[in-house]
């Protein structure tokens, strides 16, 4: 697989991908209209902050499956733009979190002790000793917004060392907070009784700007970290606040463009410490981002979980051995299914009994609405099936039962067009050997694998073998074949034939004009070729 490289990674990254038989190039520094001609026939694209991956880089690369965030941070990536062209987003947040944290909390105490400030005078001959009364941590109130991963690890080491902590955070439960020896309260309450506030959020259209003029003044006296994204902060806001005693000081790592202005507002006041974005530059950190995003690209290239993936259903690789064969079974299930039923669908039932139930099917039921969509020309993937079936109106239900009357694990995927429904079922045999067992309420044994047709007929004499003459009299050899009846003797029957070729349209057309014949349907399966 190609994969291009346009911000700097470190070298273990690069050396991982190319020990998996990968091409990997790197273009630092490419222009925009560079980009969109270099990336037309890439697989993985691998950035950090200085890529701008939009929507016109989705339109150029047709052959891309993932782009990786060697970090946190994924605000120069339209996600959206992403999922509807197919294409999983994962980031690397493990990687540099401790890093982030340890730098926050060493911005949180050069702040409190003047500490830059201090050095750099000494080293001009200035023993300044009486002009830096410091303020300790301890016992002080440390407000958190944003209680995620990095969050989570400054909230710990500062709440050890004595802090109280407030956080605001909507999206993580009170419990979750409270085993962190956080009190979770609203945004305004978290500001006013921080005598430290630390952001750890990410930056959106909902937070950038989130803290300006009117939330520094809740702040009174306070001291503002910010380690986590420029934007977020208003910094002419932040300057003016803290040259005007609002506040007693703050430390800003990130800024709203980068590299920062010369003439930024918050290089001139005194009291505010800055770093050029060093939160995640330790060499552990950036050697764990790296090989992170090699790991995932390779995972996304095998087709196994993402396990950062922030726009496709993941789950955890110890999980992955176990519903494996299920994900493939329900995309199988849901192709099978579509190609049977006649008529828009509106809706789709994925349903799970036995072991399988008790298990993370996110990515199956992806697969199986995939399986769905495939057929119908739609350009489809387990990233954007989701998203496909909301645009489209498609309502799409999830079911599980921990009991299976007749398999250790069934999968049943189930569409409709408003009136009529049609449900396919699966299952695992022994030997990782995968069956369908139920067509519409027909009891079957067909192994989903490349061109089948599905006749459904009068339960007659002599109908399986008029369709065994029809196939043969065109060379189309019959390597199968499943026949299965509802109770009533005399009714309708469905049978199943595993073939070695095609079926043209008028073979169907000469088996559906005799009148015995219901239903025939001619499937591909498994990318098999519509040819001989």
């Amino acid at each position: 697989m190609q994969v291009l490289v346009t911000d700097p990674i470190d070298d273990a990254g690069l050396e991982r991908l190319r020990a998996a038989g990968h091409s990997v190039e790197t273009a630092y520094d490419i222009g925009d209209e560079a980009l969109l001609n270099t990336i037309t026939d890439v697989n993985a694209l691998v950035v950090r902050s200085g890529t701008d991956v939009n929507e016109a880089v989705f339109e150029a690369a047709s052959d891309l499956i993932i782009v990786g965030r060697a970090g946190i941070g994924v605000d120069n990536i339209d996600i959206d733009a992403a999922t509807e062209h197919g294409v999983i987003v994962a980031n690397a947040p493990e990687g540099n979190v401790r890093a982030a944290a340890e730098h926050t909390v060493a911005m949180t105490f050069a702040g409190a002790r003047s500490i830059p400030q201090a050095h750099a005078r000494l080293r001009t001959g200035e023993w300044a000793k009486s002009e830096y009364l410091g303020t300790e941590v301890n016992g002080k109130t440390l407000g958190v917004v944003g209680l995620g991963r990095v969050g989570q690890e400054v909230a710990k080491r500062l709440e050890s060392l004595g802090m109280d902590l407030v956080a605001y955070d909507p999206y993580i439960s009170e419990d979750r907070a409270e085993r962190l020896g956080a009190e979770l309260v609203e945004f305004d309450t978290c500001l006013e009784r921080a005598e430290f506030l630390t952001v750890h959020t990410p930056l959106t259209s909902e937070t950038a700007g989130m803290i300006s003029t009117a939330e520094l003044e809740l702040m009174d006296g306070g001291y503002l970290i910010n380690c986590a994204r420029g934007g977020v902060v208003d910094e002419d806001a932040l300057a003016a606040a803290v040259e005007d005693g609002v506040l007693d000081g703050a430390a800003v790592d990130v800024f709203a463009d980068e590299p920062v202005a010369p003439d930024s507002a918050l290089l001139s006041v005194d009291n505010i410490v800055v770093t050029p974005h060093l939160g995640a530059s330790t060499e552990a950190a950036q050697e764990n981002v790296a090989t992170s995003i090699a790991d995932q690209i390779d995972a996304a290239f095998a087709g196994a979980p993402v396990m950062n993936a922030l726009n496709a259903p993941s789950v955890d690789e110890s999980v992955f051995p176990r519903i494996r064969p299920y994900i493939d079974l329900a995309e199988t299930a849901g192709k099978i299914a579509a190609q049977l039923l006649d008529g828009r669908i509106s809706s789709v039932s994925v349903s799970y009994e036995g072991d399988i139930a008790d298990e993370d099917v996110e990515l199956a039921t992806a697969s199986a609405l995939k399986g769905v969509f495939e057929p119908l020309e739609w350009q489809v993937n387990a990233v954007n099936a989701p998203q496909i079936a909301e645009e489209r109106g498609i309502d799409v239900t999830e079911s599980k039962r921990l009991q299976s009357d007749d398999f250790q694990s069934v999968v049943t995927v189930e569409v409709s067009n408003g009136d009529d429904q049609l449900a396919v079922s699966g299952t695992q045999f022994t030997g990782g050997e995968p069956r369908i067992v139920k067509i519409d309420g027909y009891r079957v044994d067909a192994v989903p694998h490349g061109k089948m047709l599905v006749a459904r007929n009068a339960d007659k004499p002599g109908v399986i073998g008029f369709i065994g003459s029809v196939l043969g009299e065109h060379n189309i050899n019959i390597a199968g074949m499943f026949n299965a009846r509802r109770d009533i003797e005399g009714g309708e029957a469905l049978t199943i034939y595993n073939l070695d070729d095609s079926v043209p349209t008028d073979v169907v057309e000469r088996l559906l004009a005799d009148e015995r014949m219901i239903d025939v349907r001619y499937l591909t399966l498994n990318g098999a070729s519509d040819t001989k």
